[in-house]
């Protein structure tokens, strides 16, 4: 469809070439004694058909230029093209006022080349300003909208739940499924193309944990995509003049003005020094872990040999371990044990106890 714009384009222009041009043409040759070759129509149809054999040569390198066109202009976010936009009609529109008098003017490199000049520039600067400063204008936005909500009472509205934008390590991790299923998670789900071009990548490596990792990624996307009750857009935009993905997920949510979900404990804190909200999957994982005490009894089976003599080491279902203390003796039973201590580490909660039958003999 492309092509055949581009073509008739071409051909009303060649037509329009033919009408005004060819005449003259025919008059300098010296061929006017032939008075219907000096025909304005004829002129019009030899230019419509010149330049429509011209069209089949050139054609495909224009249609690749508007595709190309195409293809980088939806690269860009909607809000970066928006306020960029804005900002170039801003500047034309000065430009405008600017070369007004300036037509009045009887010199020719200023009355035609200087209003030219003064365009180009005004627009140039002008998109520049808009396209750079997008993030102020959107906080001055917001700004203005607290302002209009805010209550006689000097109490806001109640907000709509804001936007939760999913990073890769959330989604290779998996939990983050089960955690929309349980409808805790409320608003929109954001999965970036950058995230899933880093998921694509990840899946194709030629390292086999990795190449697993990212497959899981993508069969937890599809999960959350098609199976849970969850609201989940694809967001096509892009931060080209940014590399590293959890600076383009922080510029998103400053962007947009959503929530960060990760379980990287790094991203973790640069959002919080640039003021963008996380949520972190293993803070919350920590929060519902069975609260134990000093006191209490609990049934575990002991697996394995502890670090110091006679320990053995049990789990409890969310991961939690247990040493047993003179529990090397029960290693591959399930023994009643007496919660002695817990410890609360960086790298998790840690539970002493030991045996109920050693207590029971004491």
């Amino acid at each position: 469809m492309l092509k055949i714009i581009v073509n008739l384009f071409f051909v009303i222009f060649g037509g329009t070439i033919g009408f005004l041009y060819i005449p003259d043409i025919i008059h300098l040759l010296k061929l006017t004694n032939i008075s219907w070759m000096t025909s304005p129509y004829l002129g019009m149809v030899v230019g419509a058909i010149i330049f429509f054999l011209i069209s089949y040569w050139v054609s495909g390198y224009i249609v690749n230029f508007l595709k190309w066109i195409e293809e980088s202009l939806i690269k860009i976010p909607a809000v970066d093209l928006f306020f960029g936009s804005i900002g170039l009609i801003l500047g034309l529109v000065i430009a405008y006022f600017i070369n007004m008098p300036l037509q009045d003017i009887n010199i020719d490199v200023i009355s035609q080349v200087l209003p030219l000049f003064i365009m180009i520039l005004l627009g140039y600067f002008g998109f520049q300003v808009g396209f750079k400063r997008r993030d102020e204008f959107i906080n001055l936005l917001r700004t203005s909208k607290k302002e209009k909500r805010r209550m006689p009472d000097d109490e806001t509205e109640t907000s709509q739940p804001k936007a939760k934008i999913l990073d890769t390590s959330v989604i290779i991790d998996g939990r983050i499924a089960d955690i929309c299923q349980t409808n805790f998670l409320e608003g929109t789900i954001i999965i970036p193309q950058f995230v899933l071009g880093e998921l694509q990548h990840i899946a194709d490596s030629s390292d086999a944990l990795k190449r697993n990792r990212g497959r899981r990624g993508l069969d937890v996307l599809n999960r959350i995509q098609k199976e849970l009750p969850v609201k989940v857009e694809i967001y096509e935009g892009d931060f080209e003049e940014i590399h590293e993905v959890d600076s383009k997920l922080i510029k998103l949510a400053k962007v947009i003005d959503g929530i960060i979900v990760t379980n990287d404990f790094n991203l973790n804190k640069v959002c919080d020094l640039q003021g963008v909200r996380v949520l972190n999957i293993n803070d919350l994982a920590n929060a519902v872990k069975p609260v134990v005490l000093p006191g209490e009894e609990l049934v575990v089976q002991v697996i394995k040999d502890g670090k110091e003599q006679n320990q053995g080491v049990a789990y409890l279902d969310d991961g939690t371990m247990i040493v047993v203390e003179d529990g090397k003796d029960y290693i591959g039973k399930t023994i009643e044990v007496l919660i002695t201590s817990v410890l609360q580490t960086s790298a998790g909660r840690m539970i002493f106890a030991k045996p109920k039958l050693l207590e029971k003999a004491l």
